[in-house]
């Protein structure tokens, strides 16, 4: 059934993979960003469909929120200051701000009807022992996994709302990231053809971002069988060390070196395996793989330079 949707921070690495999953649905789309980022560009070809709107806006911002989220049939919030480096370079008062007084202002522009979705972290369990599930105890350790395990919180006081929790994303999207590990490592192979790796032992979970953009669409398919309820979002078969990853990149790039000896350290100390079972359960699972995913990077990267606006920071 055609639905109102309204997405927050549409403009962004998931949001312009989701938008042409939605409007390729016949839904009416509604895209509310800043721009912070300066990837406006990445819409226009949204604009040819008749579906589709933009609205230059700000999530502090309430009464405007307001305005435009009337009427919608579903919410998608993805605005956000996301990942670790760009929350401890705004510091921890502005990331607050938008992470969760950001959230806070759409949850109060919302009416009952209207069906929120969430994209939360896997940042949120911070460091954890053993397979994290849904019910897990969250332990946020950086500012980001600490702001967005906040909101995900006060998503989920609300009813008729769903979260996720979402793997480590990868892939190529029209609003591209550098910043994410797959993604980086993939860049520097090809265009440096080293990288140095800290804390290489360390498990982390994947997923492909157009397998995030299904899972928003698999939710507004399946609202009933989802609402009130938090979801952790990956893949069992995506469980992989940062050493394993850069093997598997490896065998894409052959000639690439990665120095192991890294003194760096992750700050939201992700070092885990995630059961996605509840979900699965459901009917839905990540289907690309971290191969695929390297294959479509290495042909985008042929096309783009480091000094092309990639990367989740605020120049």
């Amino acid at each position: 059934m055609k639905k109102k949707i309204f997405v927050t921070g549409g403009a962004g690495y998931i949001g312009t993979s989701l938008i042409p999953l939605l409007l390729g649905q016949g839904h009416e789309v509604t895209v509310y960003d800043s721009l912070i980022f300066k990837n406006g560009d990445k819409l226009i070809p949204f604009f040819q469909d008749p579906n589709f709107k933009f609205v230059r806006g700000d999530i502090l911002d309430q009464e405007k929120l307001r305005e435009y989220m009337a009427g919608q049939d579903v919410i998608i919030h993805l605005a956000a200051l996301v990942g670790f480096p760009i929350c401890r370079e705004k510091g921890p008062e502005v990331s607050h701000r938008i992470n969760v007084l950001g959230t806070q202002n759409v949850i109060d522009s919302l009416q009952p009807d209207q069906y929120l979705l969430f994209g939360s972290t896997g940042s949120n369990y911070g460091e954890v022992m053993g397979i994290c599930t849904e019910d897990t105890p969250l332990n946020p350790l950086s500012i980001y996994g600490k702001t967005k395990t906040e909101a995900e919180q006060r998503v989920m006081q609300r009813p008729n709302s769903t979260a996720f929790r979402f793997a480590t994303a990868f892939g190529v999207s029209p609003r591209l990231r550098l910043d994410l590990l797959v993604n980086d490592l993939t860049y520097k192979a090809i265009k440096e053809g080293y990288a140095v790796i800290y804390e290489p032992r360390f498990l982390r979970t994947f997923i492909h971002v157009r397998d995030i953009a299904n899972v928003f669409v698999f939710a507004i398919d399946n609202q009933r069988r989802m609402v009130d309820n938090v979801y952790n979002v990956g893949s069992d078969e995506m469980n992989y060390s940062k050493k394993e990853v850069c093997e598997i990149i490896r065998r894409h790039v052959p000639k690439v070196y990665f120095d192991y000896s890294g003194d760096g350290e992750d700050e939201d100390k992700r070092n885990y395996q995630v059961s996605y079972h509840k979900i699965n359960q459901l009917g839905f699972r990540a289907a690309i793989t971290i191969d695929q995913g390297i294959e479509e990077l290495i042909k985008t990267v042929e096309i783009i330079s480091i000094d092309n606006p990639y990367y989740n920071v605020l120049k």
